[in-house]
């Protein structure tokens, strides 16, 4: 764990049951938005369109609506909303929908006033120019309707260019962290069962993976225990009673929690691996393909007996009080699955077959090696075939 870190966190936080009707009291960083949302109904089923449109009225804002982002947000998606916030000289960005879209809006605030009209230019990977924006993002409001990405609390986004199958984070700059984030577990209530755990384990990963990491400091430490504790304790309960309000509140508590942790510490192999599966198959969830792999990866590291007190730690937070051997972590997550009914999840229902393990590690490899190298020990190409191979059903 480092002793020496810094953390720097400027989002306004509305935090509570209800706090979206206090969006219009809040000063608004710009006089006409772009709100983007998913390209589904939910939020319009469900009223959560409605009253942020009422919300950004009664503050006094005009708006322009984007409602294409997919489940896995595409470069030309996220290039055409930031040409329709040109277009509308909208000046700043309202993005209200699930991690997906809260990535894709964020970017899009990055993005559209840039003098280029590829984002590409702005990315990494295998074939991004990883170019530093020329110019200042625009400010930009998450509202999250989903408790997994902690997206509403980082500066990063993950878009996939489907032309080269790459799934990479773009962003990281101090200024794009969401100048307000309104957390209201009210918006997760309508989210199914198997999405709800999906995007629990999503939060939970984020925590996990952050608490292994090489990066880890006192800071991330006090984070993720505290995230882990909460999805141990609230997961279970809010997949069988979506209407349990202290559950969901918990939830949405801990994906906060893991926005922080990866702004202090960082993700790992685990999330490097999935965006690797879901950059070939857009159509898996990526809480579905963490937790796919999850159980093979952590083993490997168990194996290796390279972090044993972690793995006890981290059982005994995600609530096996007599835990005293990293094992243990091993049987407290499975446990959970079980209790969420994702346990059998089968990566040949997506289309992923095992001969694809070869080339996803390629992948992992070649576009986010950076979260490879904050494992607890560096996985080779091998190991990271392994995984996958021994993941497959």
């Amino acid at each position: 764990m480092r002793d020496v870190f810094t953390f720097f966190e400027p989002t306004h936080v509305l935090f509570g049951c209800g706090v979206l009707g206090d969006l219009h009291k809040q000063k608004m960083p710009g006089e006409k938005a772009l709100l983007v949302t998913s390209g589904g109904r939910s939020v319009i089923t469900n009223g959560y369109l409605d009253r942020t449109e009422k919300e950004l009225a009664a503050a006094g804002v005009k708006f322009v609506l984007f409602n294409k982002v997919e489940a896995n947000p595409v470069k030309s998606t996220v290039e055409e909303g930031a040409k329709l916030a040109r277009e509308n000289n909208c000046d700043f960005v309202v993005a209200l929908g699930g991690g997906s879209v809260l990535d894709a809006g964020k970017i899009m605030a990055m993005f559209a006033p840039q003098p280029s009209d590829d984002l590409w230019d702005y990315a990494g990977g295998m074939t991004g120019l990883n170019r530093n924006p020329e110019r200042e993002p625009l400010p930009w409001i998450a509202i999250p309707t989903t408790a997994g990405t902690g997206s509403e609390a980082d500066a990063n986004g993950v878009v996939t260019n489907p032309q080269t199958n790459e799934k990479i984070g773009l962003g990281r700059m101090d200024s794009l962290f969401a100048k307000i984030a309104v957390v209201d577990p009210e918006l997760t209530v309508s989210v199914p069962p198997r999405f709800t755990a999906y995007q629990g384990f999503d939060a939970l990963f984020h925590s996990l993976e952050c608490h292994l990491s090489v990066n880890a400091c006192a800071f991330s430490d006090m984070v993720t225990r505290t995230a882990i504790e909460n999805v141990g304790k609230y997961l279970a309960r809010a997949v069988r009673d979506g209407s349990d309000m202290e559950a969901r509140t918990g939830m949405s508590f801990a994906s906060m929690l893991g926005g922080y942790a990866m702004i202090s510490s960082s993700c790992i192999g685990e999330h490097a691996l999935e965006h690797a599966m879901s950059a070939y198959y857009p159509a898996l969830p990526h809480g579905a393909g963490l937790i796919m792999i999850s159980m093979a990866y952590y083993r490997h590291f168990v194996s290796l007996h390279c972090a044993d007190e972690t793995f006890v730690d981290m059982a005994k937070y995600l609530g096996k009080a007599d835990a005293d051997e990293p094992e243990d972590f091993l049987e407290a997550l499975l446990s959970l699955q079980k209790a969420c009914g994702v346990d059998s999840l089968k990566m040949s229902d997506y289309g992923i077959r095992k001969e694809d393990a070869e080339k996803m590690a390629d992948n992992a490899i070649a576009t986010t090696q950076r979260l490879l190298k904050f494992d607890p020990v560096p996985l080779t190409r091998d190991e990271c075939i392994r995984i996958y191979e021994d993941s497959w059903k």
